[in-house]
């Protein structure tokens, strides 16, 4: 019996050498405190995860409310804190109603799950983050993939279906930092009667009046037909996600919702993080312009250099890489060199060219910028500048 038991995860080592032999592993590396690399690796999109009121906003939830939620939300895990929080980040961003969840992820599978009940369809871009994704295949609701950032083919799609339907799309895209046809999606939707989910976790605090987000940018925050879902891990340097929309629909993933209805609440401390991060970005809304502007400089500056990077459309700025292995590699020689940046290679990026991904932050220099792209320059790979084969 122990003989055959001990074979029970066997096929876990051949997993591993299939990564292997595909460049494809990956590991964990802890950083310290004081970390001496220049971050552009972070999604501190807009500089407050170490400012002093985001700070302070944590550490007197905690003082206040303790070192957890205690329990799910419908239980003892709603604070006054936390509606406090949904208030103002409902207000700020345009919608009806707001609720707050554990994570970005757990919300995007709430509003997926919860509004794609069976016999409705989910039209979803195929280049989705991982989070929508695994909402669409827990749905009991049947998923149609049509083309990255095409309202054709969402056209065509809905036109075929005959029952409930929502389109799922993220705003900016994790991986190329590139903006979705919102204003074509709506029409799209409203012509046929669907509903429209937007993922804007890289674009608020970012993008629209203040950092509002992208729904807000394009006209469709409030919308009747509109949910949105936000996380409060990048702008707002804090953690947790939450849903936006019509009120009956936040009821509806209060009562339907098993992320939200069976995982312990936000803990206290990162709400109150948030909330102050909010506060703060009302009174600086200047930090989105500067967020974009250190993005738009960047990709400037990369592409005099003879990198292929990819124009962003928020603060996500991607550039390609050669092969998986390359990538690992140039990430890691930037790393010694002083900078960090981000590595995606496959299962990632859903068309199959690694990349470095650079993101903008709100309180980047100009000769920090400048300093980034000399290191990433020198370290780049032979084929950098024509990357895009795999």
């Amino acid at each position: 019996m122990a003989t055959t038991s001990a074979r029970a995860f066997d096929w876990l080592d051949e997993e591993r050498r299939t990564r292997e032999a595909a460049g494809l592993v990956r590991t964990l590396r802890p950083r310290p405190a004081d970390s001496p690399l220049l971050d552009l690796a972070s999604n501190d999109y807009l500089g407050l995860a170490r400012h002093p009121e985001v700070v302070e906003g944590a550490a007197e939830a905690a003082r206040v409310w303790g070192g957890g939620a205690t329990g799910s939300r419908l239980v003892t895990g709603t604070t006054e804190l936390h509606t406090h929080l949904e208030r103002e980040l409902a207000e700020f961003c345009g919608f009806e109603a707001a609720l707050v969840l554990s994570s970005g992820y757990a919300a995007n599978l709430a509003a997926v799950t919860a509004l794609a009940p069976h016999g409705s369809l989910i039209v979803s871009d195929a280049a989705n983050h991982a989070s929508l994704i695994d909402g669409c295949r827990l749905a009991r609701g049947a998923t149609q993939v049509v083309p990255h950032a095409d309202p054709a083919a969402v056209r065509k799609t809905l036109a075929a279906h005959d029952g409930p339907a929502v389109v799922v799309s993220d705003t900016v895209f994790s991986v190329d930092g590139d903006r979705a046809p919102l204003d074509q999606l709506a029409y799209a939707c409203r012509e046929f009667g669907a509903g429209l989910l937007l993922d804007d976790a890289h674009g608020l605090g970012v993008l629209g009046a203040g950092g509002r987000g992208a729904p807000y940018a394009a006209g469709l925050a409030g919308a009747p037909d509109t949910v949105a879902t936000v996380t409060l891990s990048k702008s707002f340097g804090s953690q947790g996600g939450a849903v936006l929309g019509p009120a009956h629909v936040i009821e509806h993933l209060v009562n339907a919702a098993r992320t939200f209805i069976f995982d312990t609440g936000l803990a206290p401390a990162a709400a109150g993080a948030a909330l102050a991060a909010l506060r703060l970005l009302r009174r600086e809304p200047r930090r989105a312009d500067r967020a974009r502007e250190v993005a738009t400089t960047l990709h400037r500056l990369l592409t005099a250099a003879g990198l292929s990077a990819v124009r962003p459309d928020a603060a996500v700025v991607s550039v390609r890489a050669p092969s998986p292995d390359e990538a690992v590699r140039w990430a890691a020689d930037c790393r010694a060199a002083g900078l960090s940046v981000g590595c995606f290679r496959p299962p990632s990026v859903p068309d199959g060219i690694s990349r470095l991904r650079l993101t903008a932050r709100a309180d980047l220099t100009d000769a920090q910028l400048g300093e980034a792209v000399r290191t990433v320059s020198r370290m780049a790979p032979n084929g950098a500048s024509t990357a895009g084969s795999r």
